[in-house]
């Protein structure tokens, strides 16, 4: 099975096979599970220091936090769930994590 990553801002991938919701923290019940999730310690920062504009909710119950809108996350996971992605080199905005063996690293 191939792994989609998308780029959510400073140098940061996301697995889009392991996202569950992607809103925006503006409402309360929202903002509400972000501060549970920080008591509880699920909760992983990729802002940069920025204002959070976009939480993603994956199958495993973490909540990540970033700073790009939730529309952009949403084109570039349409983008690549698009035919013509599968095309594009890995250097571009959407990765495959199969061979990718060292992303981590």
């Amino acid at each position: 099975m191939d792994t989609d990553l998308i780029h959510v801002g400073f140098g940061n991938y996301i697995a889009l096979n392991r996202v569950v919701a992607i809103v925006s923290p503006g409402s309360a019940p929202i903002q509400r599970l972000i501060r549970e999730g920080k008591k509880r310690g699920v909760i992983v920062d990729i802002t940069s220091g920025r204002r959070t504009k976009c939480a993603i909710f994956t199958d495993t119950g973490s909540i990540i936090l970033i700073a790009i809108t939730p529309e952009a996350i949403a084109g570039r996971a349409a983008g690549a769930r698009s035919p013509d992605a599968r095309r594009r080199p890995a250097g571009g905005r959407v990765a495959s994590a199969r061979g990718a063996q060292h992303l981590s690293d």
